[in-house]
């Protein structure tokens, strides 16, 4: 029962603070130097995910040493589960992120937020076939609530670009895929007790950045964006958020470790509403009709998920 409480409070956690992720990414888009130029606007998000993924990768190296488990990550890397955590971190870090940002880029942050909300049924799907979990009834009708929920939420038609709507279409396809088989491969590394936790989240953000920053960021000519805000006293706000996204991913992945991928995408979806809830704390957005009906559907769908 212990460990199933932690697993549902660690849910709900990683859900709320990536939602408070999110809205603070939200300011750091648009401050300088992600603004100054076309092409630095064009790169933002990009060298944005670059170095969330890097400084959350040091942050967590501080408490892999703080807690004394550093060994433990190196041990992991050479074991069968930590592999999997690496293959893991790529369709759900470079993979799913840089699918999902592009997708915005052609069919607009309405549409691809709606496609990307089907990834815990995908999830789920995954976790029937690979891990032999099951779903009750009522758990599969609080994800539908949840998703639909979700969809309706994220709906914005007049933000579509039609000519490249099939390109974004599967781009956001892609991002479903890839966040989806991230929690399942995640969950099936750390099923044999090899890698705890917050090891597996040590490798997985490890291995995100150096991707980001071996490859994509050099690839897409973001080397020099990337420098100017580190250097940059947006860096101060880089560095918070990074920590912000670390605890999310941290009660993110012992939910996964603790009841299982299904119930922890159910909960940490609520990422949605919790972004929305902070973007009218912290920028005073204003409050819909439609945000207050979605907001009390996702939260019941997603207790109806968690609750056996």
């Amino acid at each position: 029962m212990v460990n199933k409480n932690t697993g549902l409070f660690s849910g709900v956690m990683s859900g709320a603070l990536w939602g408070l992720d999110t809205a603070l990414t939200g300011i750091i888009l648009s401050s300088s130097p992600f603004i100054e130029t076309p092409k630095a606007i064009l790169l933002a998000p990009f060298v944005s995910a670059f170095l969330h993924d890097m400084f959350s990768s040091l942050w967590m190296f501080l408490y892999m040493i703080v807690t004394k488990q550093l060994k433990q990550v190196i041990k992991a890397l050479k074991t069968r589960s930590g592999k999997y955590i690496c293959i893991a971190a790529l369709f759900g870090g470079p993979i799913g992120m840089a699918s999902y940002l592009l997708a915005i880029k052609y069919i607009g942050a309405g549409y691809t937020a709606s496609i990307s909300a089907i990834y815990p049924a995908v999830g789920a799907f995954w976790a029937y076939l690979f891990l032999k979990e099951k779903l009750s009834k009522r758990a599969f009708l609080g994800l539908i609530i949840s998703i639909t929920s979700v969809i309706i939420l994220g709906y914005s038609p007049d933000k579509i670009e039609n000519s490249n709507y099939l390109l974004g279409f599967g781009l956001a396809l892609v991002c479903v895929l890839g966040w989806s088989l991230e929690s399942v491969i995640c969950a099936y590394g750390m099923k044999e007790d090899e890698v705890g936790p917050t090891q597996a989240l040590q490798i997985r953000q490890l291995v995100s950045a150096l991707f980001y920053g071996i490859i994509i960021i050099p690839m897409i000519g973001g080397i020099g964006l990337s420098g100017e805000a580190i250097t940059s006293n947006l860096s101060i706000l880089i560095c918070i958020t990074a920590l912000v996204g670390t605890a999310s991913y941290i009660f993110y992945y012992t939910a996964i470790d603790s009841i299982g991928p299904v119930k922890a995408t159910g909960l940490n979806i609520t990422y949605c509403i919790w972004a929305i809830i902070f973007d009218i704390v912290i920028l005073g957005s204003d409050i819909t009709l439609k945000l207050i009906l979605c907001s009390i559907l996702i939260i019941i769908g997603s207790i109806m998920v968690s609750k056996n």
